[in-house]
Order: C-alpha cells, then structure tokens, then sequence
C-alpha cells in the first residue's frame, strides 16, 4: 500500500467517494470490484475519526430488541454470520455475559425470552452460537471480578469482535487491488458542476499543499461527522458522542454487556488486547467543532460509576491507561426533535440525493457497512447504467486465508514460535495482518530481534510495527502508533517510549531527525497526559 497523489492526475472518475471511515473503504472496494474506475479520498488518516472510535463489535445489537427494531438487529446478524466465514482473521466470535441481580430493570424471563430471539434472527446453526444459561456460582467462575452480592445467576450470549482501524485499512487494500485511487491526507476543497450537476472536484494534496482537478461521473460523500459542516447535509444528521476507556485486564476471553443502574443505558467490558474496554457513553454531541472531540470528566465519572457498581475490586481514575472518543451520525428524521436520547435513536442507515446528484451516506453502523455500501453502488451504478451487482458479499477478504483458517492458523503458529515469537503476540498478530503475515516472519528470519515485543505487557512486536510503517501508507507517527498499532490507547507511553519506538521508524519513514522531533512532540501533545 503506497500513497501516490498523482495517480489522480488527468483522470477521468467513475465515482469519487469523500471519506476514509468504514462506509467509505466498504463503497471503494465494492465499485472497484464491479469494474468502476474509483478514487477515494480521505483528509487525514484511514480510519482517523469514528471509525477508529469504535466499541470494536461486529454484533446484532441485542439492545434494539427493546425498541422493536427487528429488522436493523436481523440485518445486523446476517452480516455477522456472513463476516465470520469470510473474514475469520479480521472477525472473531466473542462470547458476552449478561448478570441477572435482584432488582435489575430486566428479570431472568425478560433477558431469556429476549436471547431467544437473537438467537432465531441470527439463524446460525452453530450451537457455540447459541446463549447458555448460568447459574450463580457458574457465573461468577466465567467473571470472578463482579459482585456476588445479589447475583441470581447470569446468561451469556454470542457476537464478535474486531479491530476497526485495521478493518478499514484491509478494505482500503482490497480496493487498491481492485484498481482503485486512495488517498489519505487529501482534502476535497470544492466540488465543480455544469449544468448544476456535479462533474468533478477540486483536491488538495494535504502533504505538499498541491491542488488539482479530477472528472468524475458520480460523488459520494461519507464523511461522518463532517457532514454536520456541510450546507447541503446538515439538517439530515444528529450527533451523537461516544467514549471509551482501556482500563487493567479484569475480564479473561469474554465481555460483558451490562446496565448503568442510575439511567439504565447499556455498556460493555470487553477484553482488547489484553486490557480491558470499558464504553460506551451516548451523549449529544453539542459542539460546532467536529474537528476536535474530547472526553469530559462527566463522561469518565460516569463510565468508572456505572462499572464500579458491578466491580468487586473498583477502578479510579488512575487505572485509566487511554482513553478515546468518536462521534457517530444518527439519522434526524426531524430535525426539531432533539428531546429523545441519542441511546434511543436507530443506527438504521440511509443514502441522501443533493439536487447536483452528489450523495450523502447518513447514520448506520460498523457491522452493516457492507450491506450500506452495497446500496450506495447499487445507485451509481443505476445512474451510470452500469450493469454488475454486488462483488462484495460472500467473498473473503483481501488478507484472509484461502485455506481453512483453523489449519492455518495452527501452521502459522507453529512456523511463529520457530522464529521466537511469544503465542499471545502471534495469535494477535494473525487477527491483524492475515495472510499478510509471512511478509513480517520474512522480516524476523533476517533479524530475530525484531520477534521481540515493543512494550513487554502488550502483544505487539518490532516486526509488526516496522511491516505497518514500511506498508500501510503511514505518513505521520501517530498514524502508526494510533490506528496501525494502538499502542498510544493501549499505554501509558512516556516521552523516551515515544523516541525509542519512533527512532526504530524513523529510516523506514524517510525522516530526518528535525521531523522526527516534530513527529513525536506532536504525540506527546495529543497524546501523553500530564
């Protein structure tokens, strides 16, 4: 994966799609497989805003049964099933556990007959699938960190789990294999019509400042958050923030998915990387500034209160390892009717049409992303007459193994530990890279000291970060150490961590010691707490 702004020039674009989260890499590989010629663009980094801000889940969304909506949740769990067979590195089960206490807001009955029919709508066969009933004791075996006072018994459930930034970046290489132009680090300034329809647009290379103008048949625009700043698409948006925090490992191989007890929204505790995810709030997003998201202290006072009330051993503000916040586009069917919670809003998704014939992708949600975009090029493919449906479904993903992932995954670990690499580090390392994989144990064969871990508590090592530099069109450090490898959430890094993982970079960046001093006073900046 290699950046190559001119690769834009002197051509003539079926589709341009503006915007490099999940809905905009899902529309690029899709046109680009059904034979559209496609540039996408993005103005920071793939992944860089919502996308990367995730609570990591590919699921049906078992708390939209309570708002009857059916037909997201069984949209939902198909994608889920069809993810785990055709992308079993990048998607994996996760199973959830949900504690029934004396007192709840939902009984025993109510959460059995609710599991139920997730189970029915999912429509999956396999019985690992399929929710367990638990008594107390059996409960708190599989979660020795709750509370057992008042705990009757417990239910567990399953779902699945991703990486969402790496999710993005896969697809993006799907697309560029596919034929496509992507782009990060370059802005859309202006969109050209004749005849007040849009034909094209004016694009700035973010790196070098340099402008062009391309042709295209058709634009799609989506960007998030960003649509609330644009004229045409703002009063079809409600924003709504989310935070997480990574917090000491507590949870071993499974998540939980509980209730805050003073407003009865629904979070999780969910095992990333060895620590623990602990998310998310749903708030308005009140300010103009999407550019700049931040975490309040009210959303971490209320995240640490609504676990402590379930935590035998309670967190405080200084387990907090990271933290990040993502702001998600809800569809505003009145724009007027703001009194609803953002909790209570559907995550349905749908396609706008400007009067110039750009469109605008509204709302949705990472598991359904396929699905979306599949509409959106079903649509410019009706306008364009261009006859071929979708490439996208079924059809494994770009890194994943031919083989059975299983036999596989065994071979790689075997050929891992060969080359020293600890089992924890190559199982993660399988989910992240896929197939891509051989080219980092290439990499160890001619330096064995690259089998060692970055950080000794966390899974990652020198060879993965340098692959991700080297190969997935990094340009700024802390697009390598957030949305590549997210160390910078996942430790507390120190300014000497900073220059240690930096300097092993920074000749496979190309950067002279004056950008390297500015690549890590940025991160420190951004990123390390004072």
């Amino acid at each position: 994966m290699k950046r190559d702004f001119a690769s834009l020039q002197n051509q003539h674009f079926d589709l341009l799609i503006c915007g490099g989260g999940v809905y905009g890499a899902w529309t690029a590989y899709d046109a680009a497989l059904r034979g559209l010629k496609v540039a996408i663009i993005e103005q920071g980094d793939w992944a860089t805003a919502t996308s990367s801000a995730s609570s990591k889940l590919i699921h049906g969304g078992l708390r939209y049964l309570e708002t009857f909506d059916f037909k997201l949740v069984s949209k939902s769990l198909k994608e889920r099933k069809m993810l785990l067979h055709t992308a079993p590195h990048r998607v994996w089960p996760l199973r959830f556990g949900i504690p029934v206490y004396t007192h709840q807001r939902m009984n025993r009955l109510q959460l059995k007959l609710g599991l139920s029919l997730y189970d029915h709508l999912a429509a999956d066969n396999d019985p690992d699938m399929h929710h367990h009933y638990l008594n107390q004791q059996q409960f708190i075996a599989h979660f020795p960190c709750l509370k057992e006072n008042a705990l009757k018994a417990g239910f567990t459930y399953a779902d699945a789990q991703t990486d969402d930034a790496r999710l993005v970046l896969e697809l993006i290489s799907g697309a560029l294999q596919a034929g496509a132009s992507c782009l990060n680090y370059c802005k859309l300034i202006q969109v050209s019509e004749t005849d007040k329809k849009a034909d094209g647009a004016i694009v700035r290379d973010q790196l070098t400042l340099t402008e062009l103008k391309i042709s295209t048949r058709q634009i799609v625009f989506t960007t998030g958050q960003w649509l609330a700043k644009e004229m045409q698409s703002r009063e079809w948006c409600r924003l709504s923030k989310g935070i997480h925090l990574i917090m000491p490992a507590v949870l071993k191989d499974e998540a939980l998915l509980l209730t805050a007890r003073s407003d009865g929204r629904v979070f999780f505790m969910i095992p990333w990387y060895g620590l623990t995810l602990l998310g998310t709030t749903d708030s308005d997003f009140e300010s103009n500034d999407v550019d700049h998201v931040t975490i309040d202290d009210t959303d971490i006072t209320y995240l640490l209160a609504a676990a402590n009330d379930y935590l035998r051993v309670p967190w405080t503000k200084s387990d907090i390892i990271g933290s990040f916040a993502g702001v998600r586009v809800l569809k505003q069917a009145n724009p007027q009717a703001t009194s609803n919670s953002p909790s209570s809003v559907s995550r349905d998704w749908e396609l706008k049409s400007a009067a110039n014939g750009v469109h605008y992708a509204i709302g949705g949600k990472i598991t359904s992303s396929r699905q979306d975009a599949a509409r959106i090029v079903d649509t410019v493919c009706k306008q364009l007459a261009h006859h071929q449906t979708c490439a996208t479904e079924g059809r494994l993903f770009p890194w994943a193994p031919q083989d059975n992932f299983a036999n596989w995954s065994a071979v790689m670990q075997k050929r891992a530990a060969q080359l020293g690499i600890d089992a924890e580090s190559t199982r993660w390392l399988l989910h992240r890279h896929g197939i891509q994989v051989e080219a980092i144990f290439r990499q160890i064969e001619l330096d064995t000291e690259l089998a060692k871990r970055i950080l000794p508590d966390l899974p990652f090592i020198y060879a993965d970060l340098l692959h991700c530099a080297n190969n997935e069109m990094v340009v700024h450090l802390d697009d390598l150490l957030r949305r590549r490898l997210p160390l910078l959430i996942l430790a507390k890094l120190t300014e000497s961590d900073l220059m240690r993982i930096a300097s092993r970079t920074a000749s496979t960046m190309h950067w002279s010691d004056t950008r390297l001093r500015q690549e890590i006073e940025h991160c420190r900046q951004q990123w390390i707490t004072h």
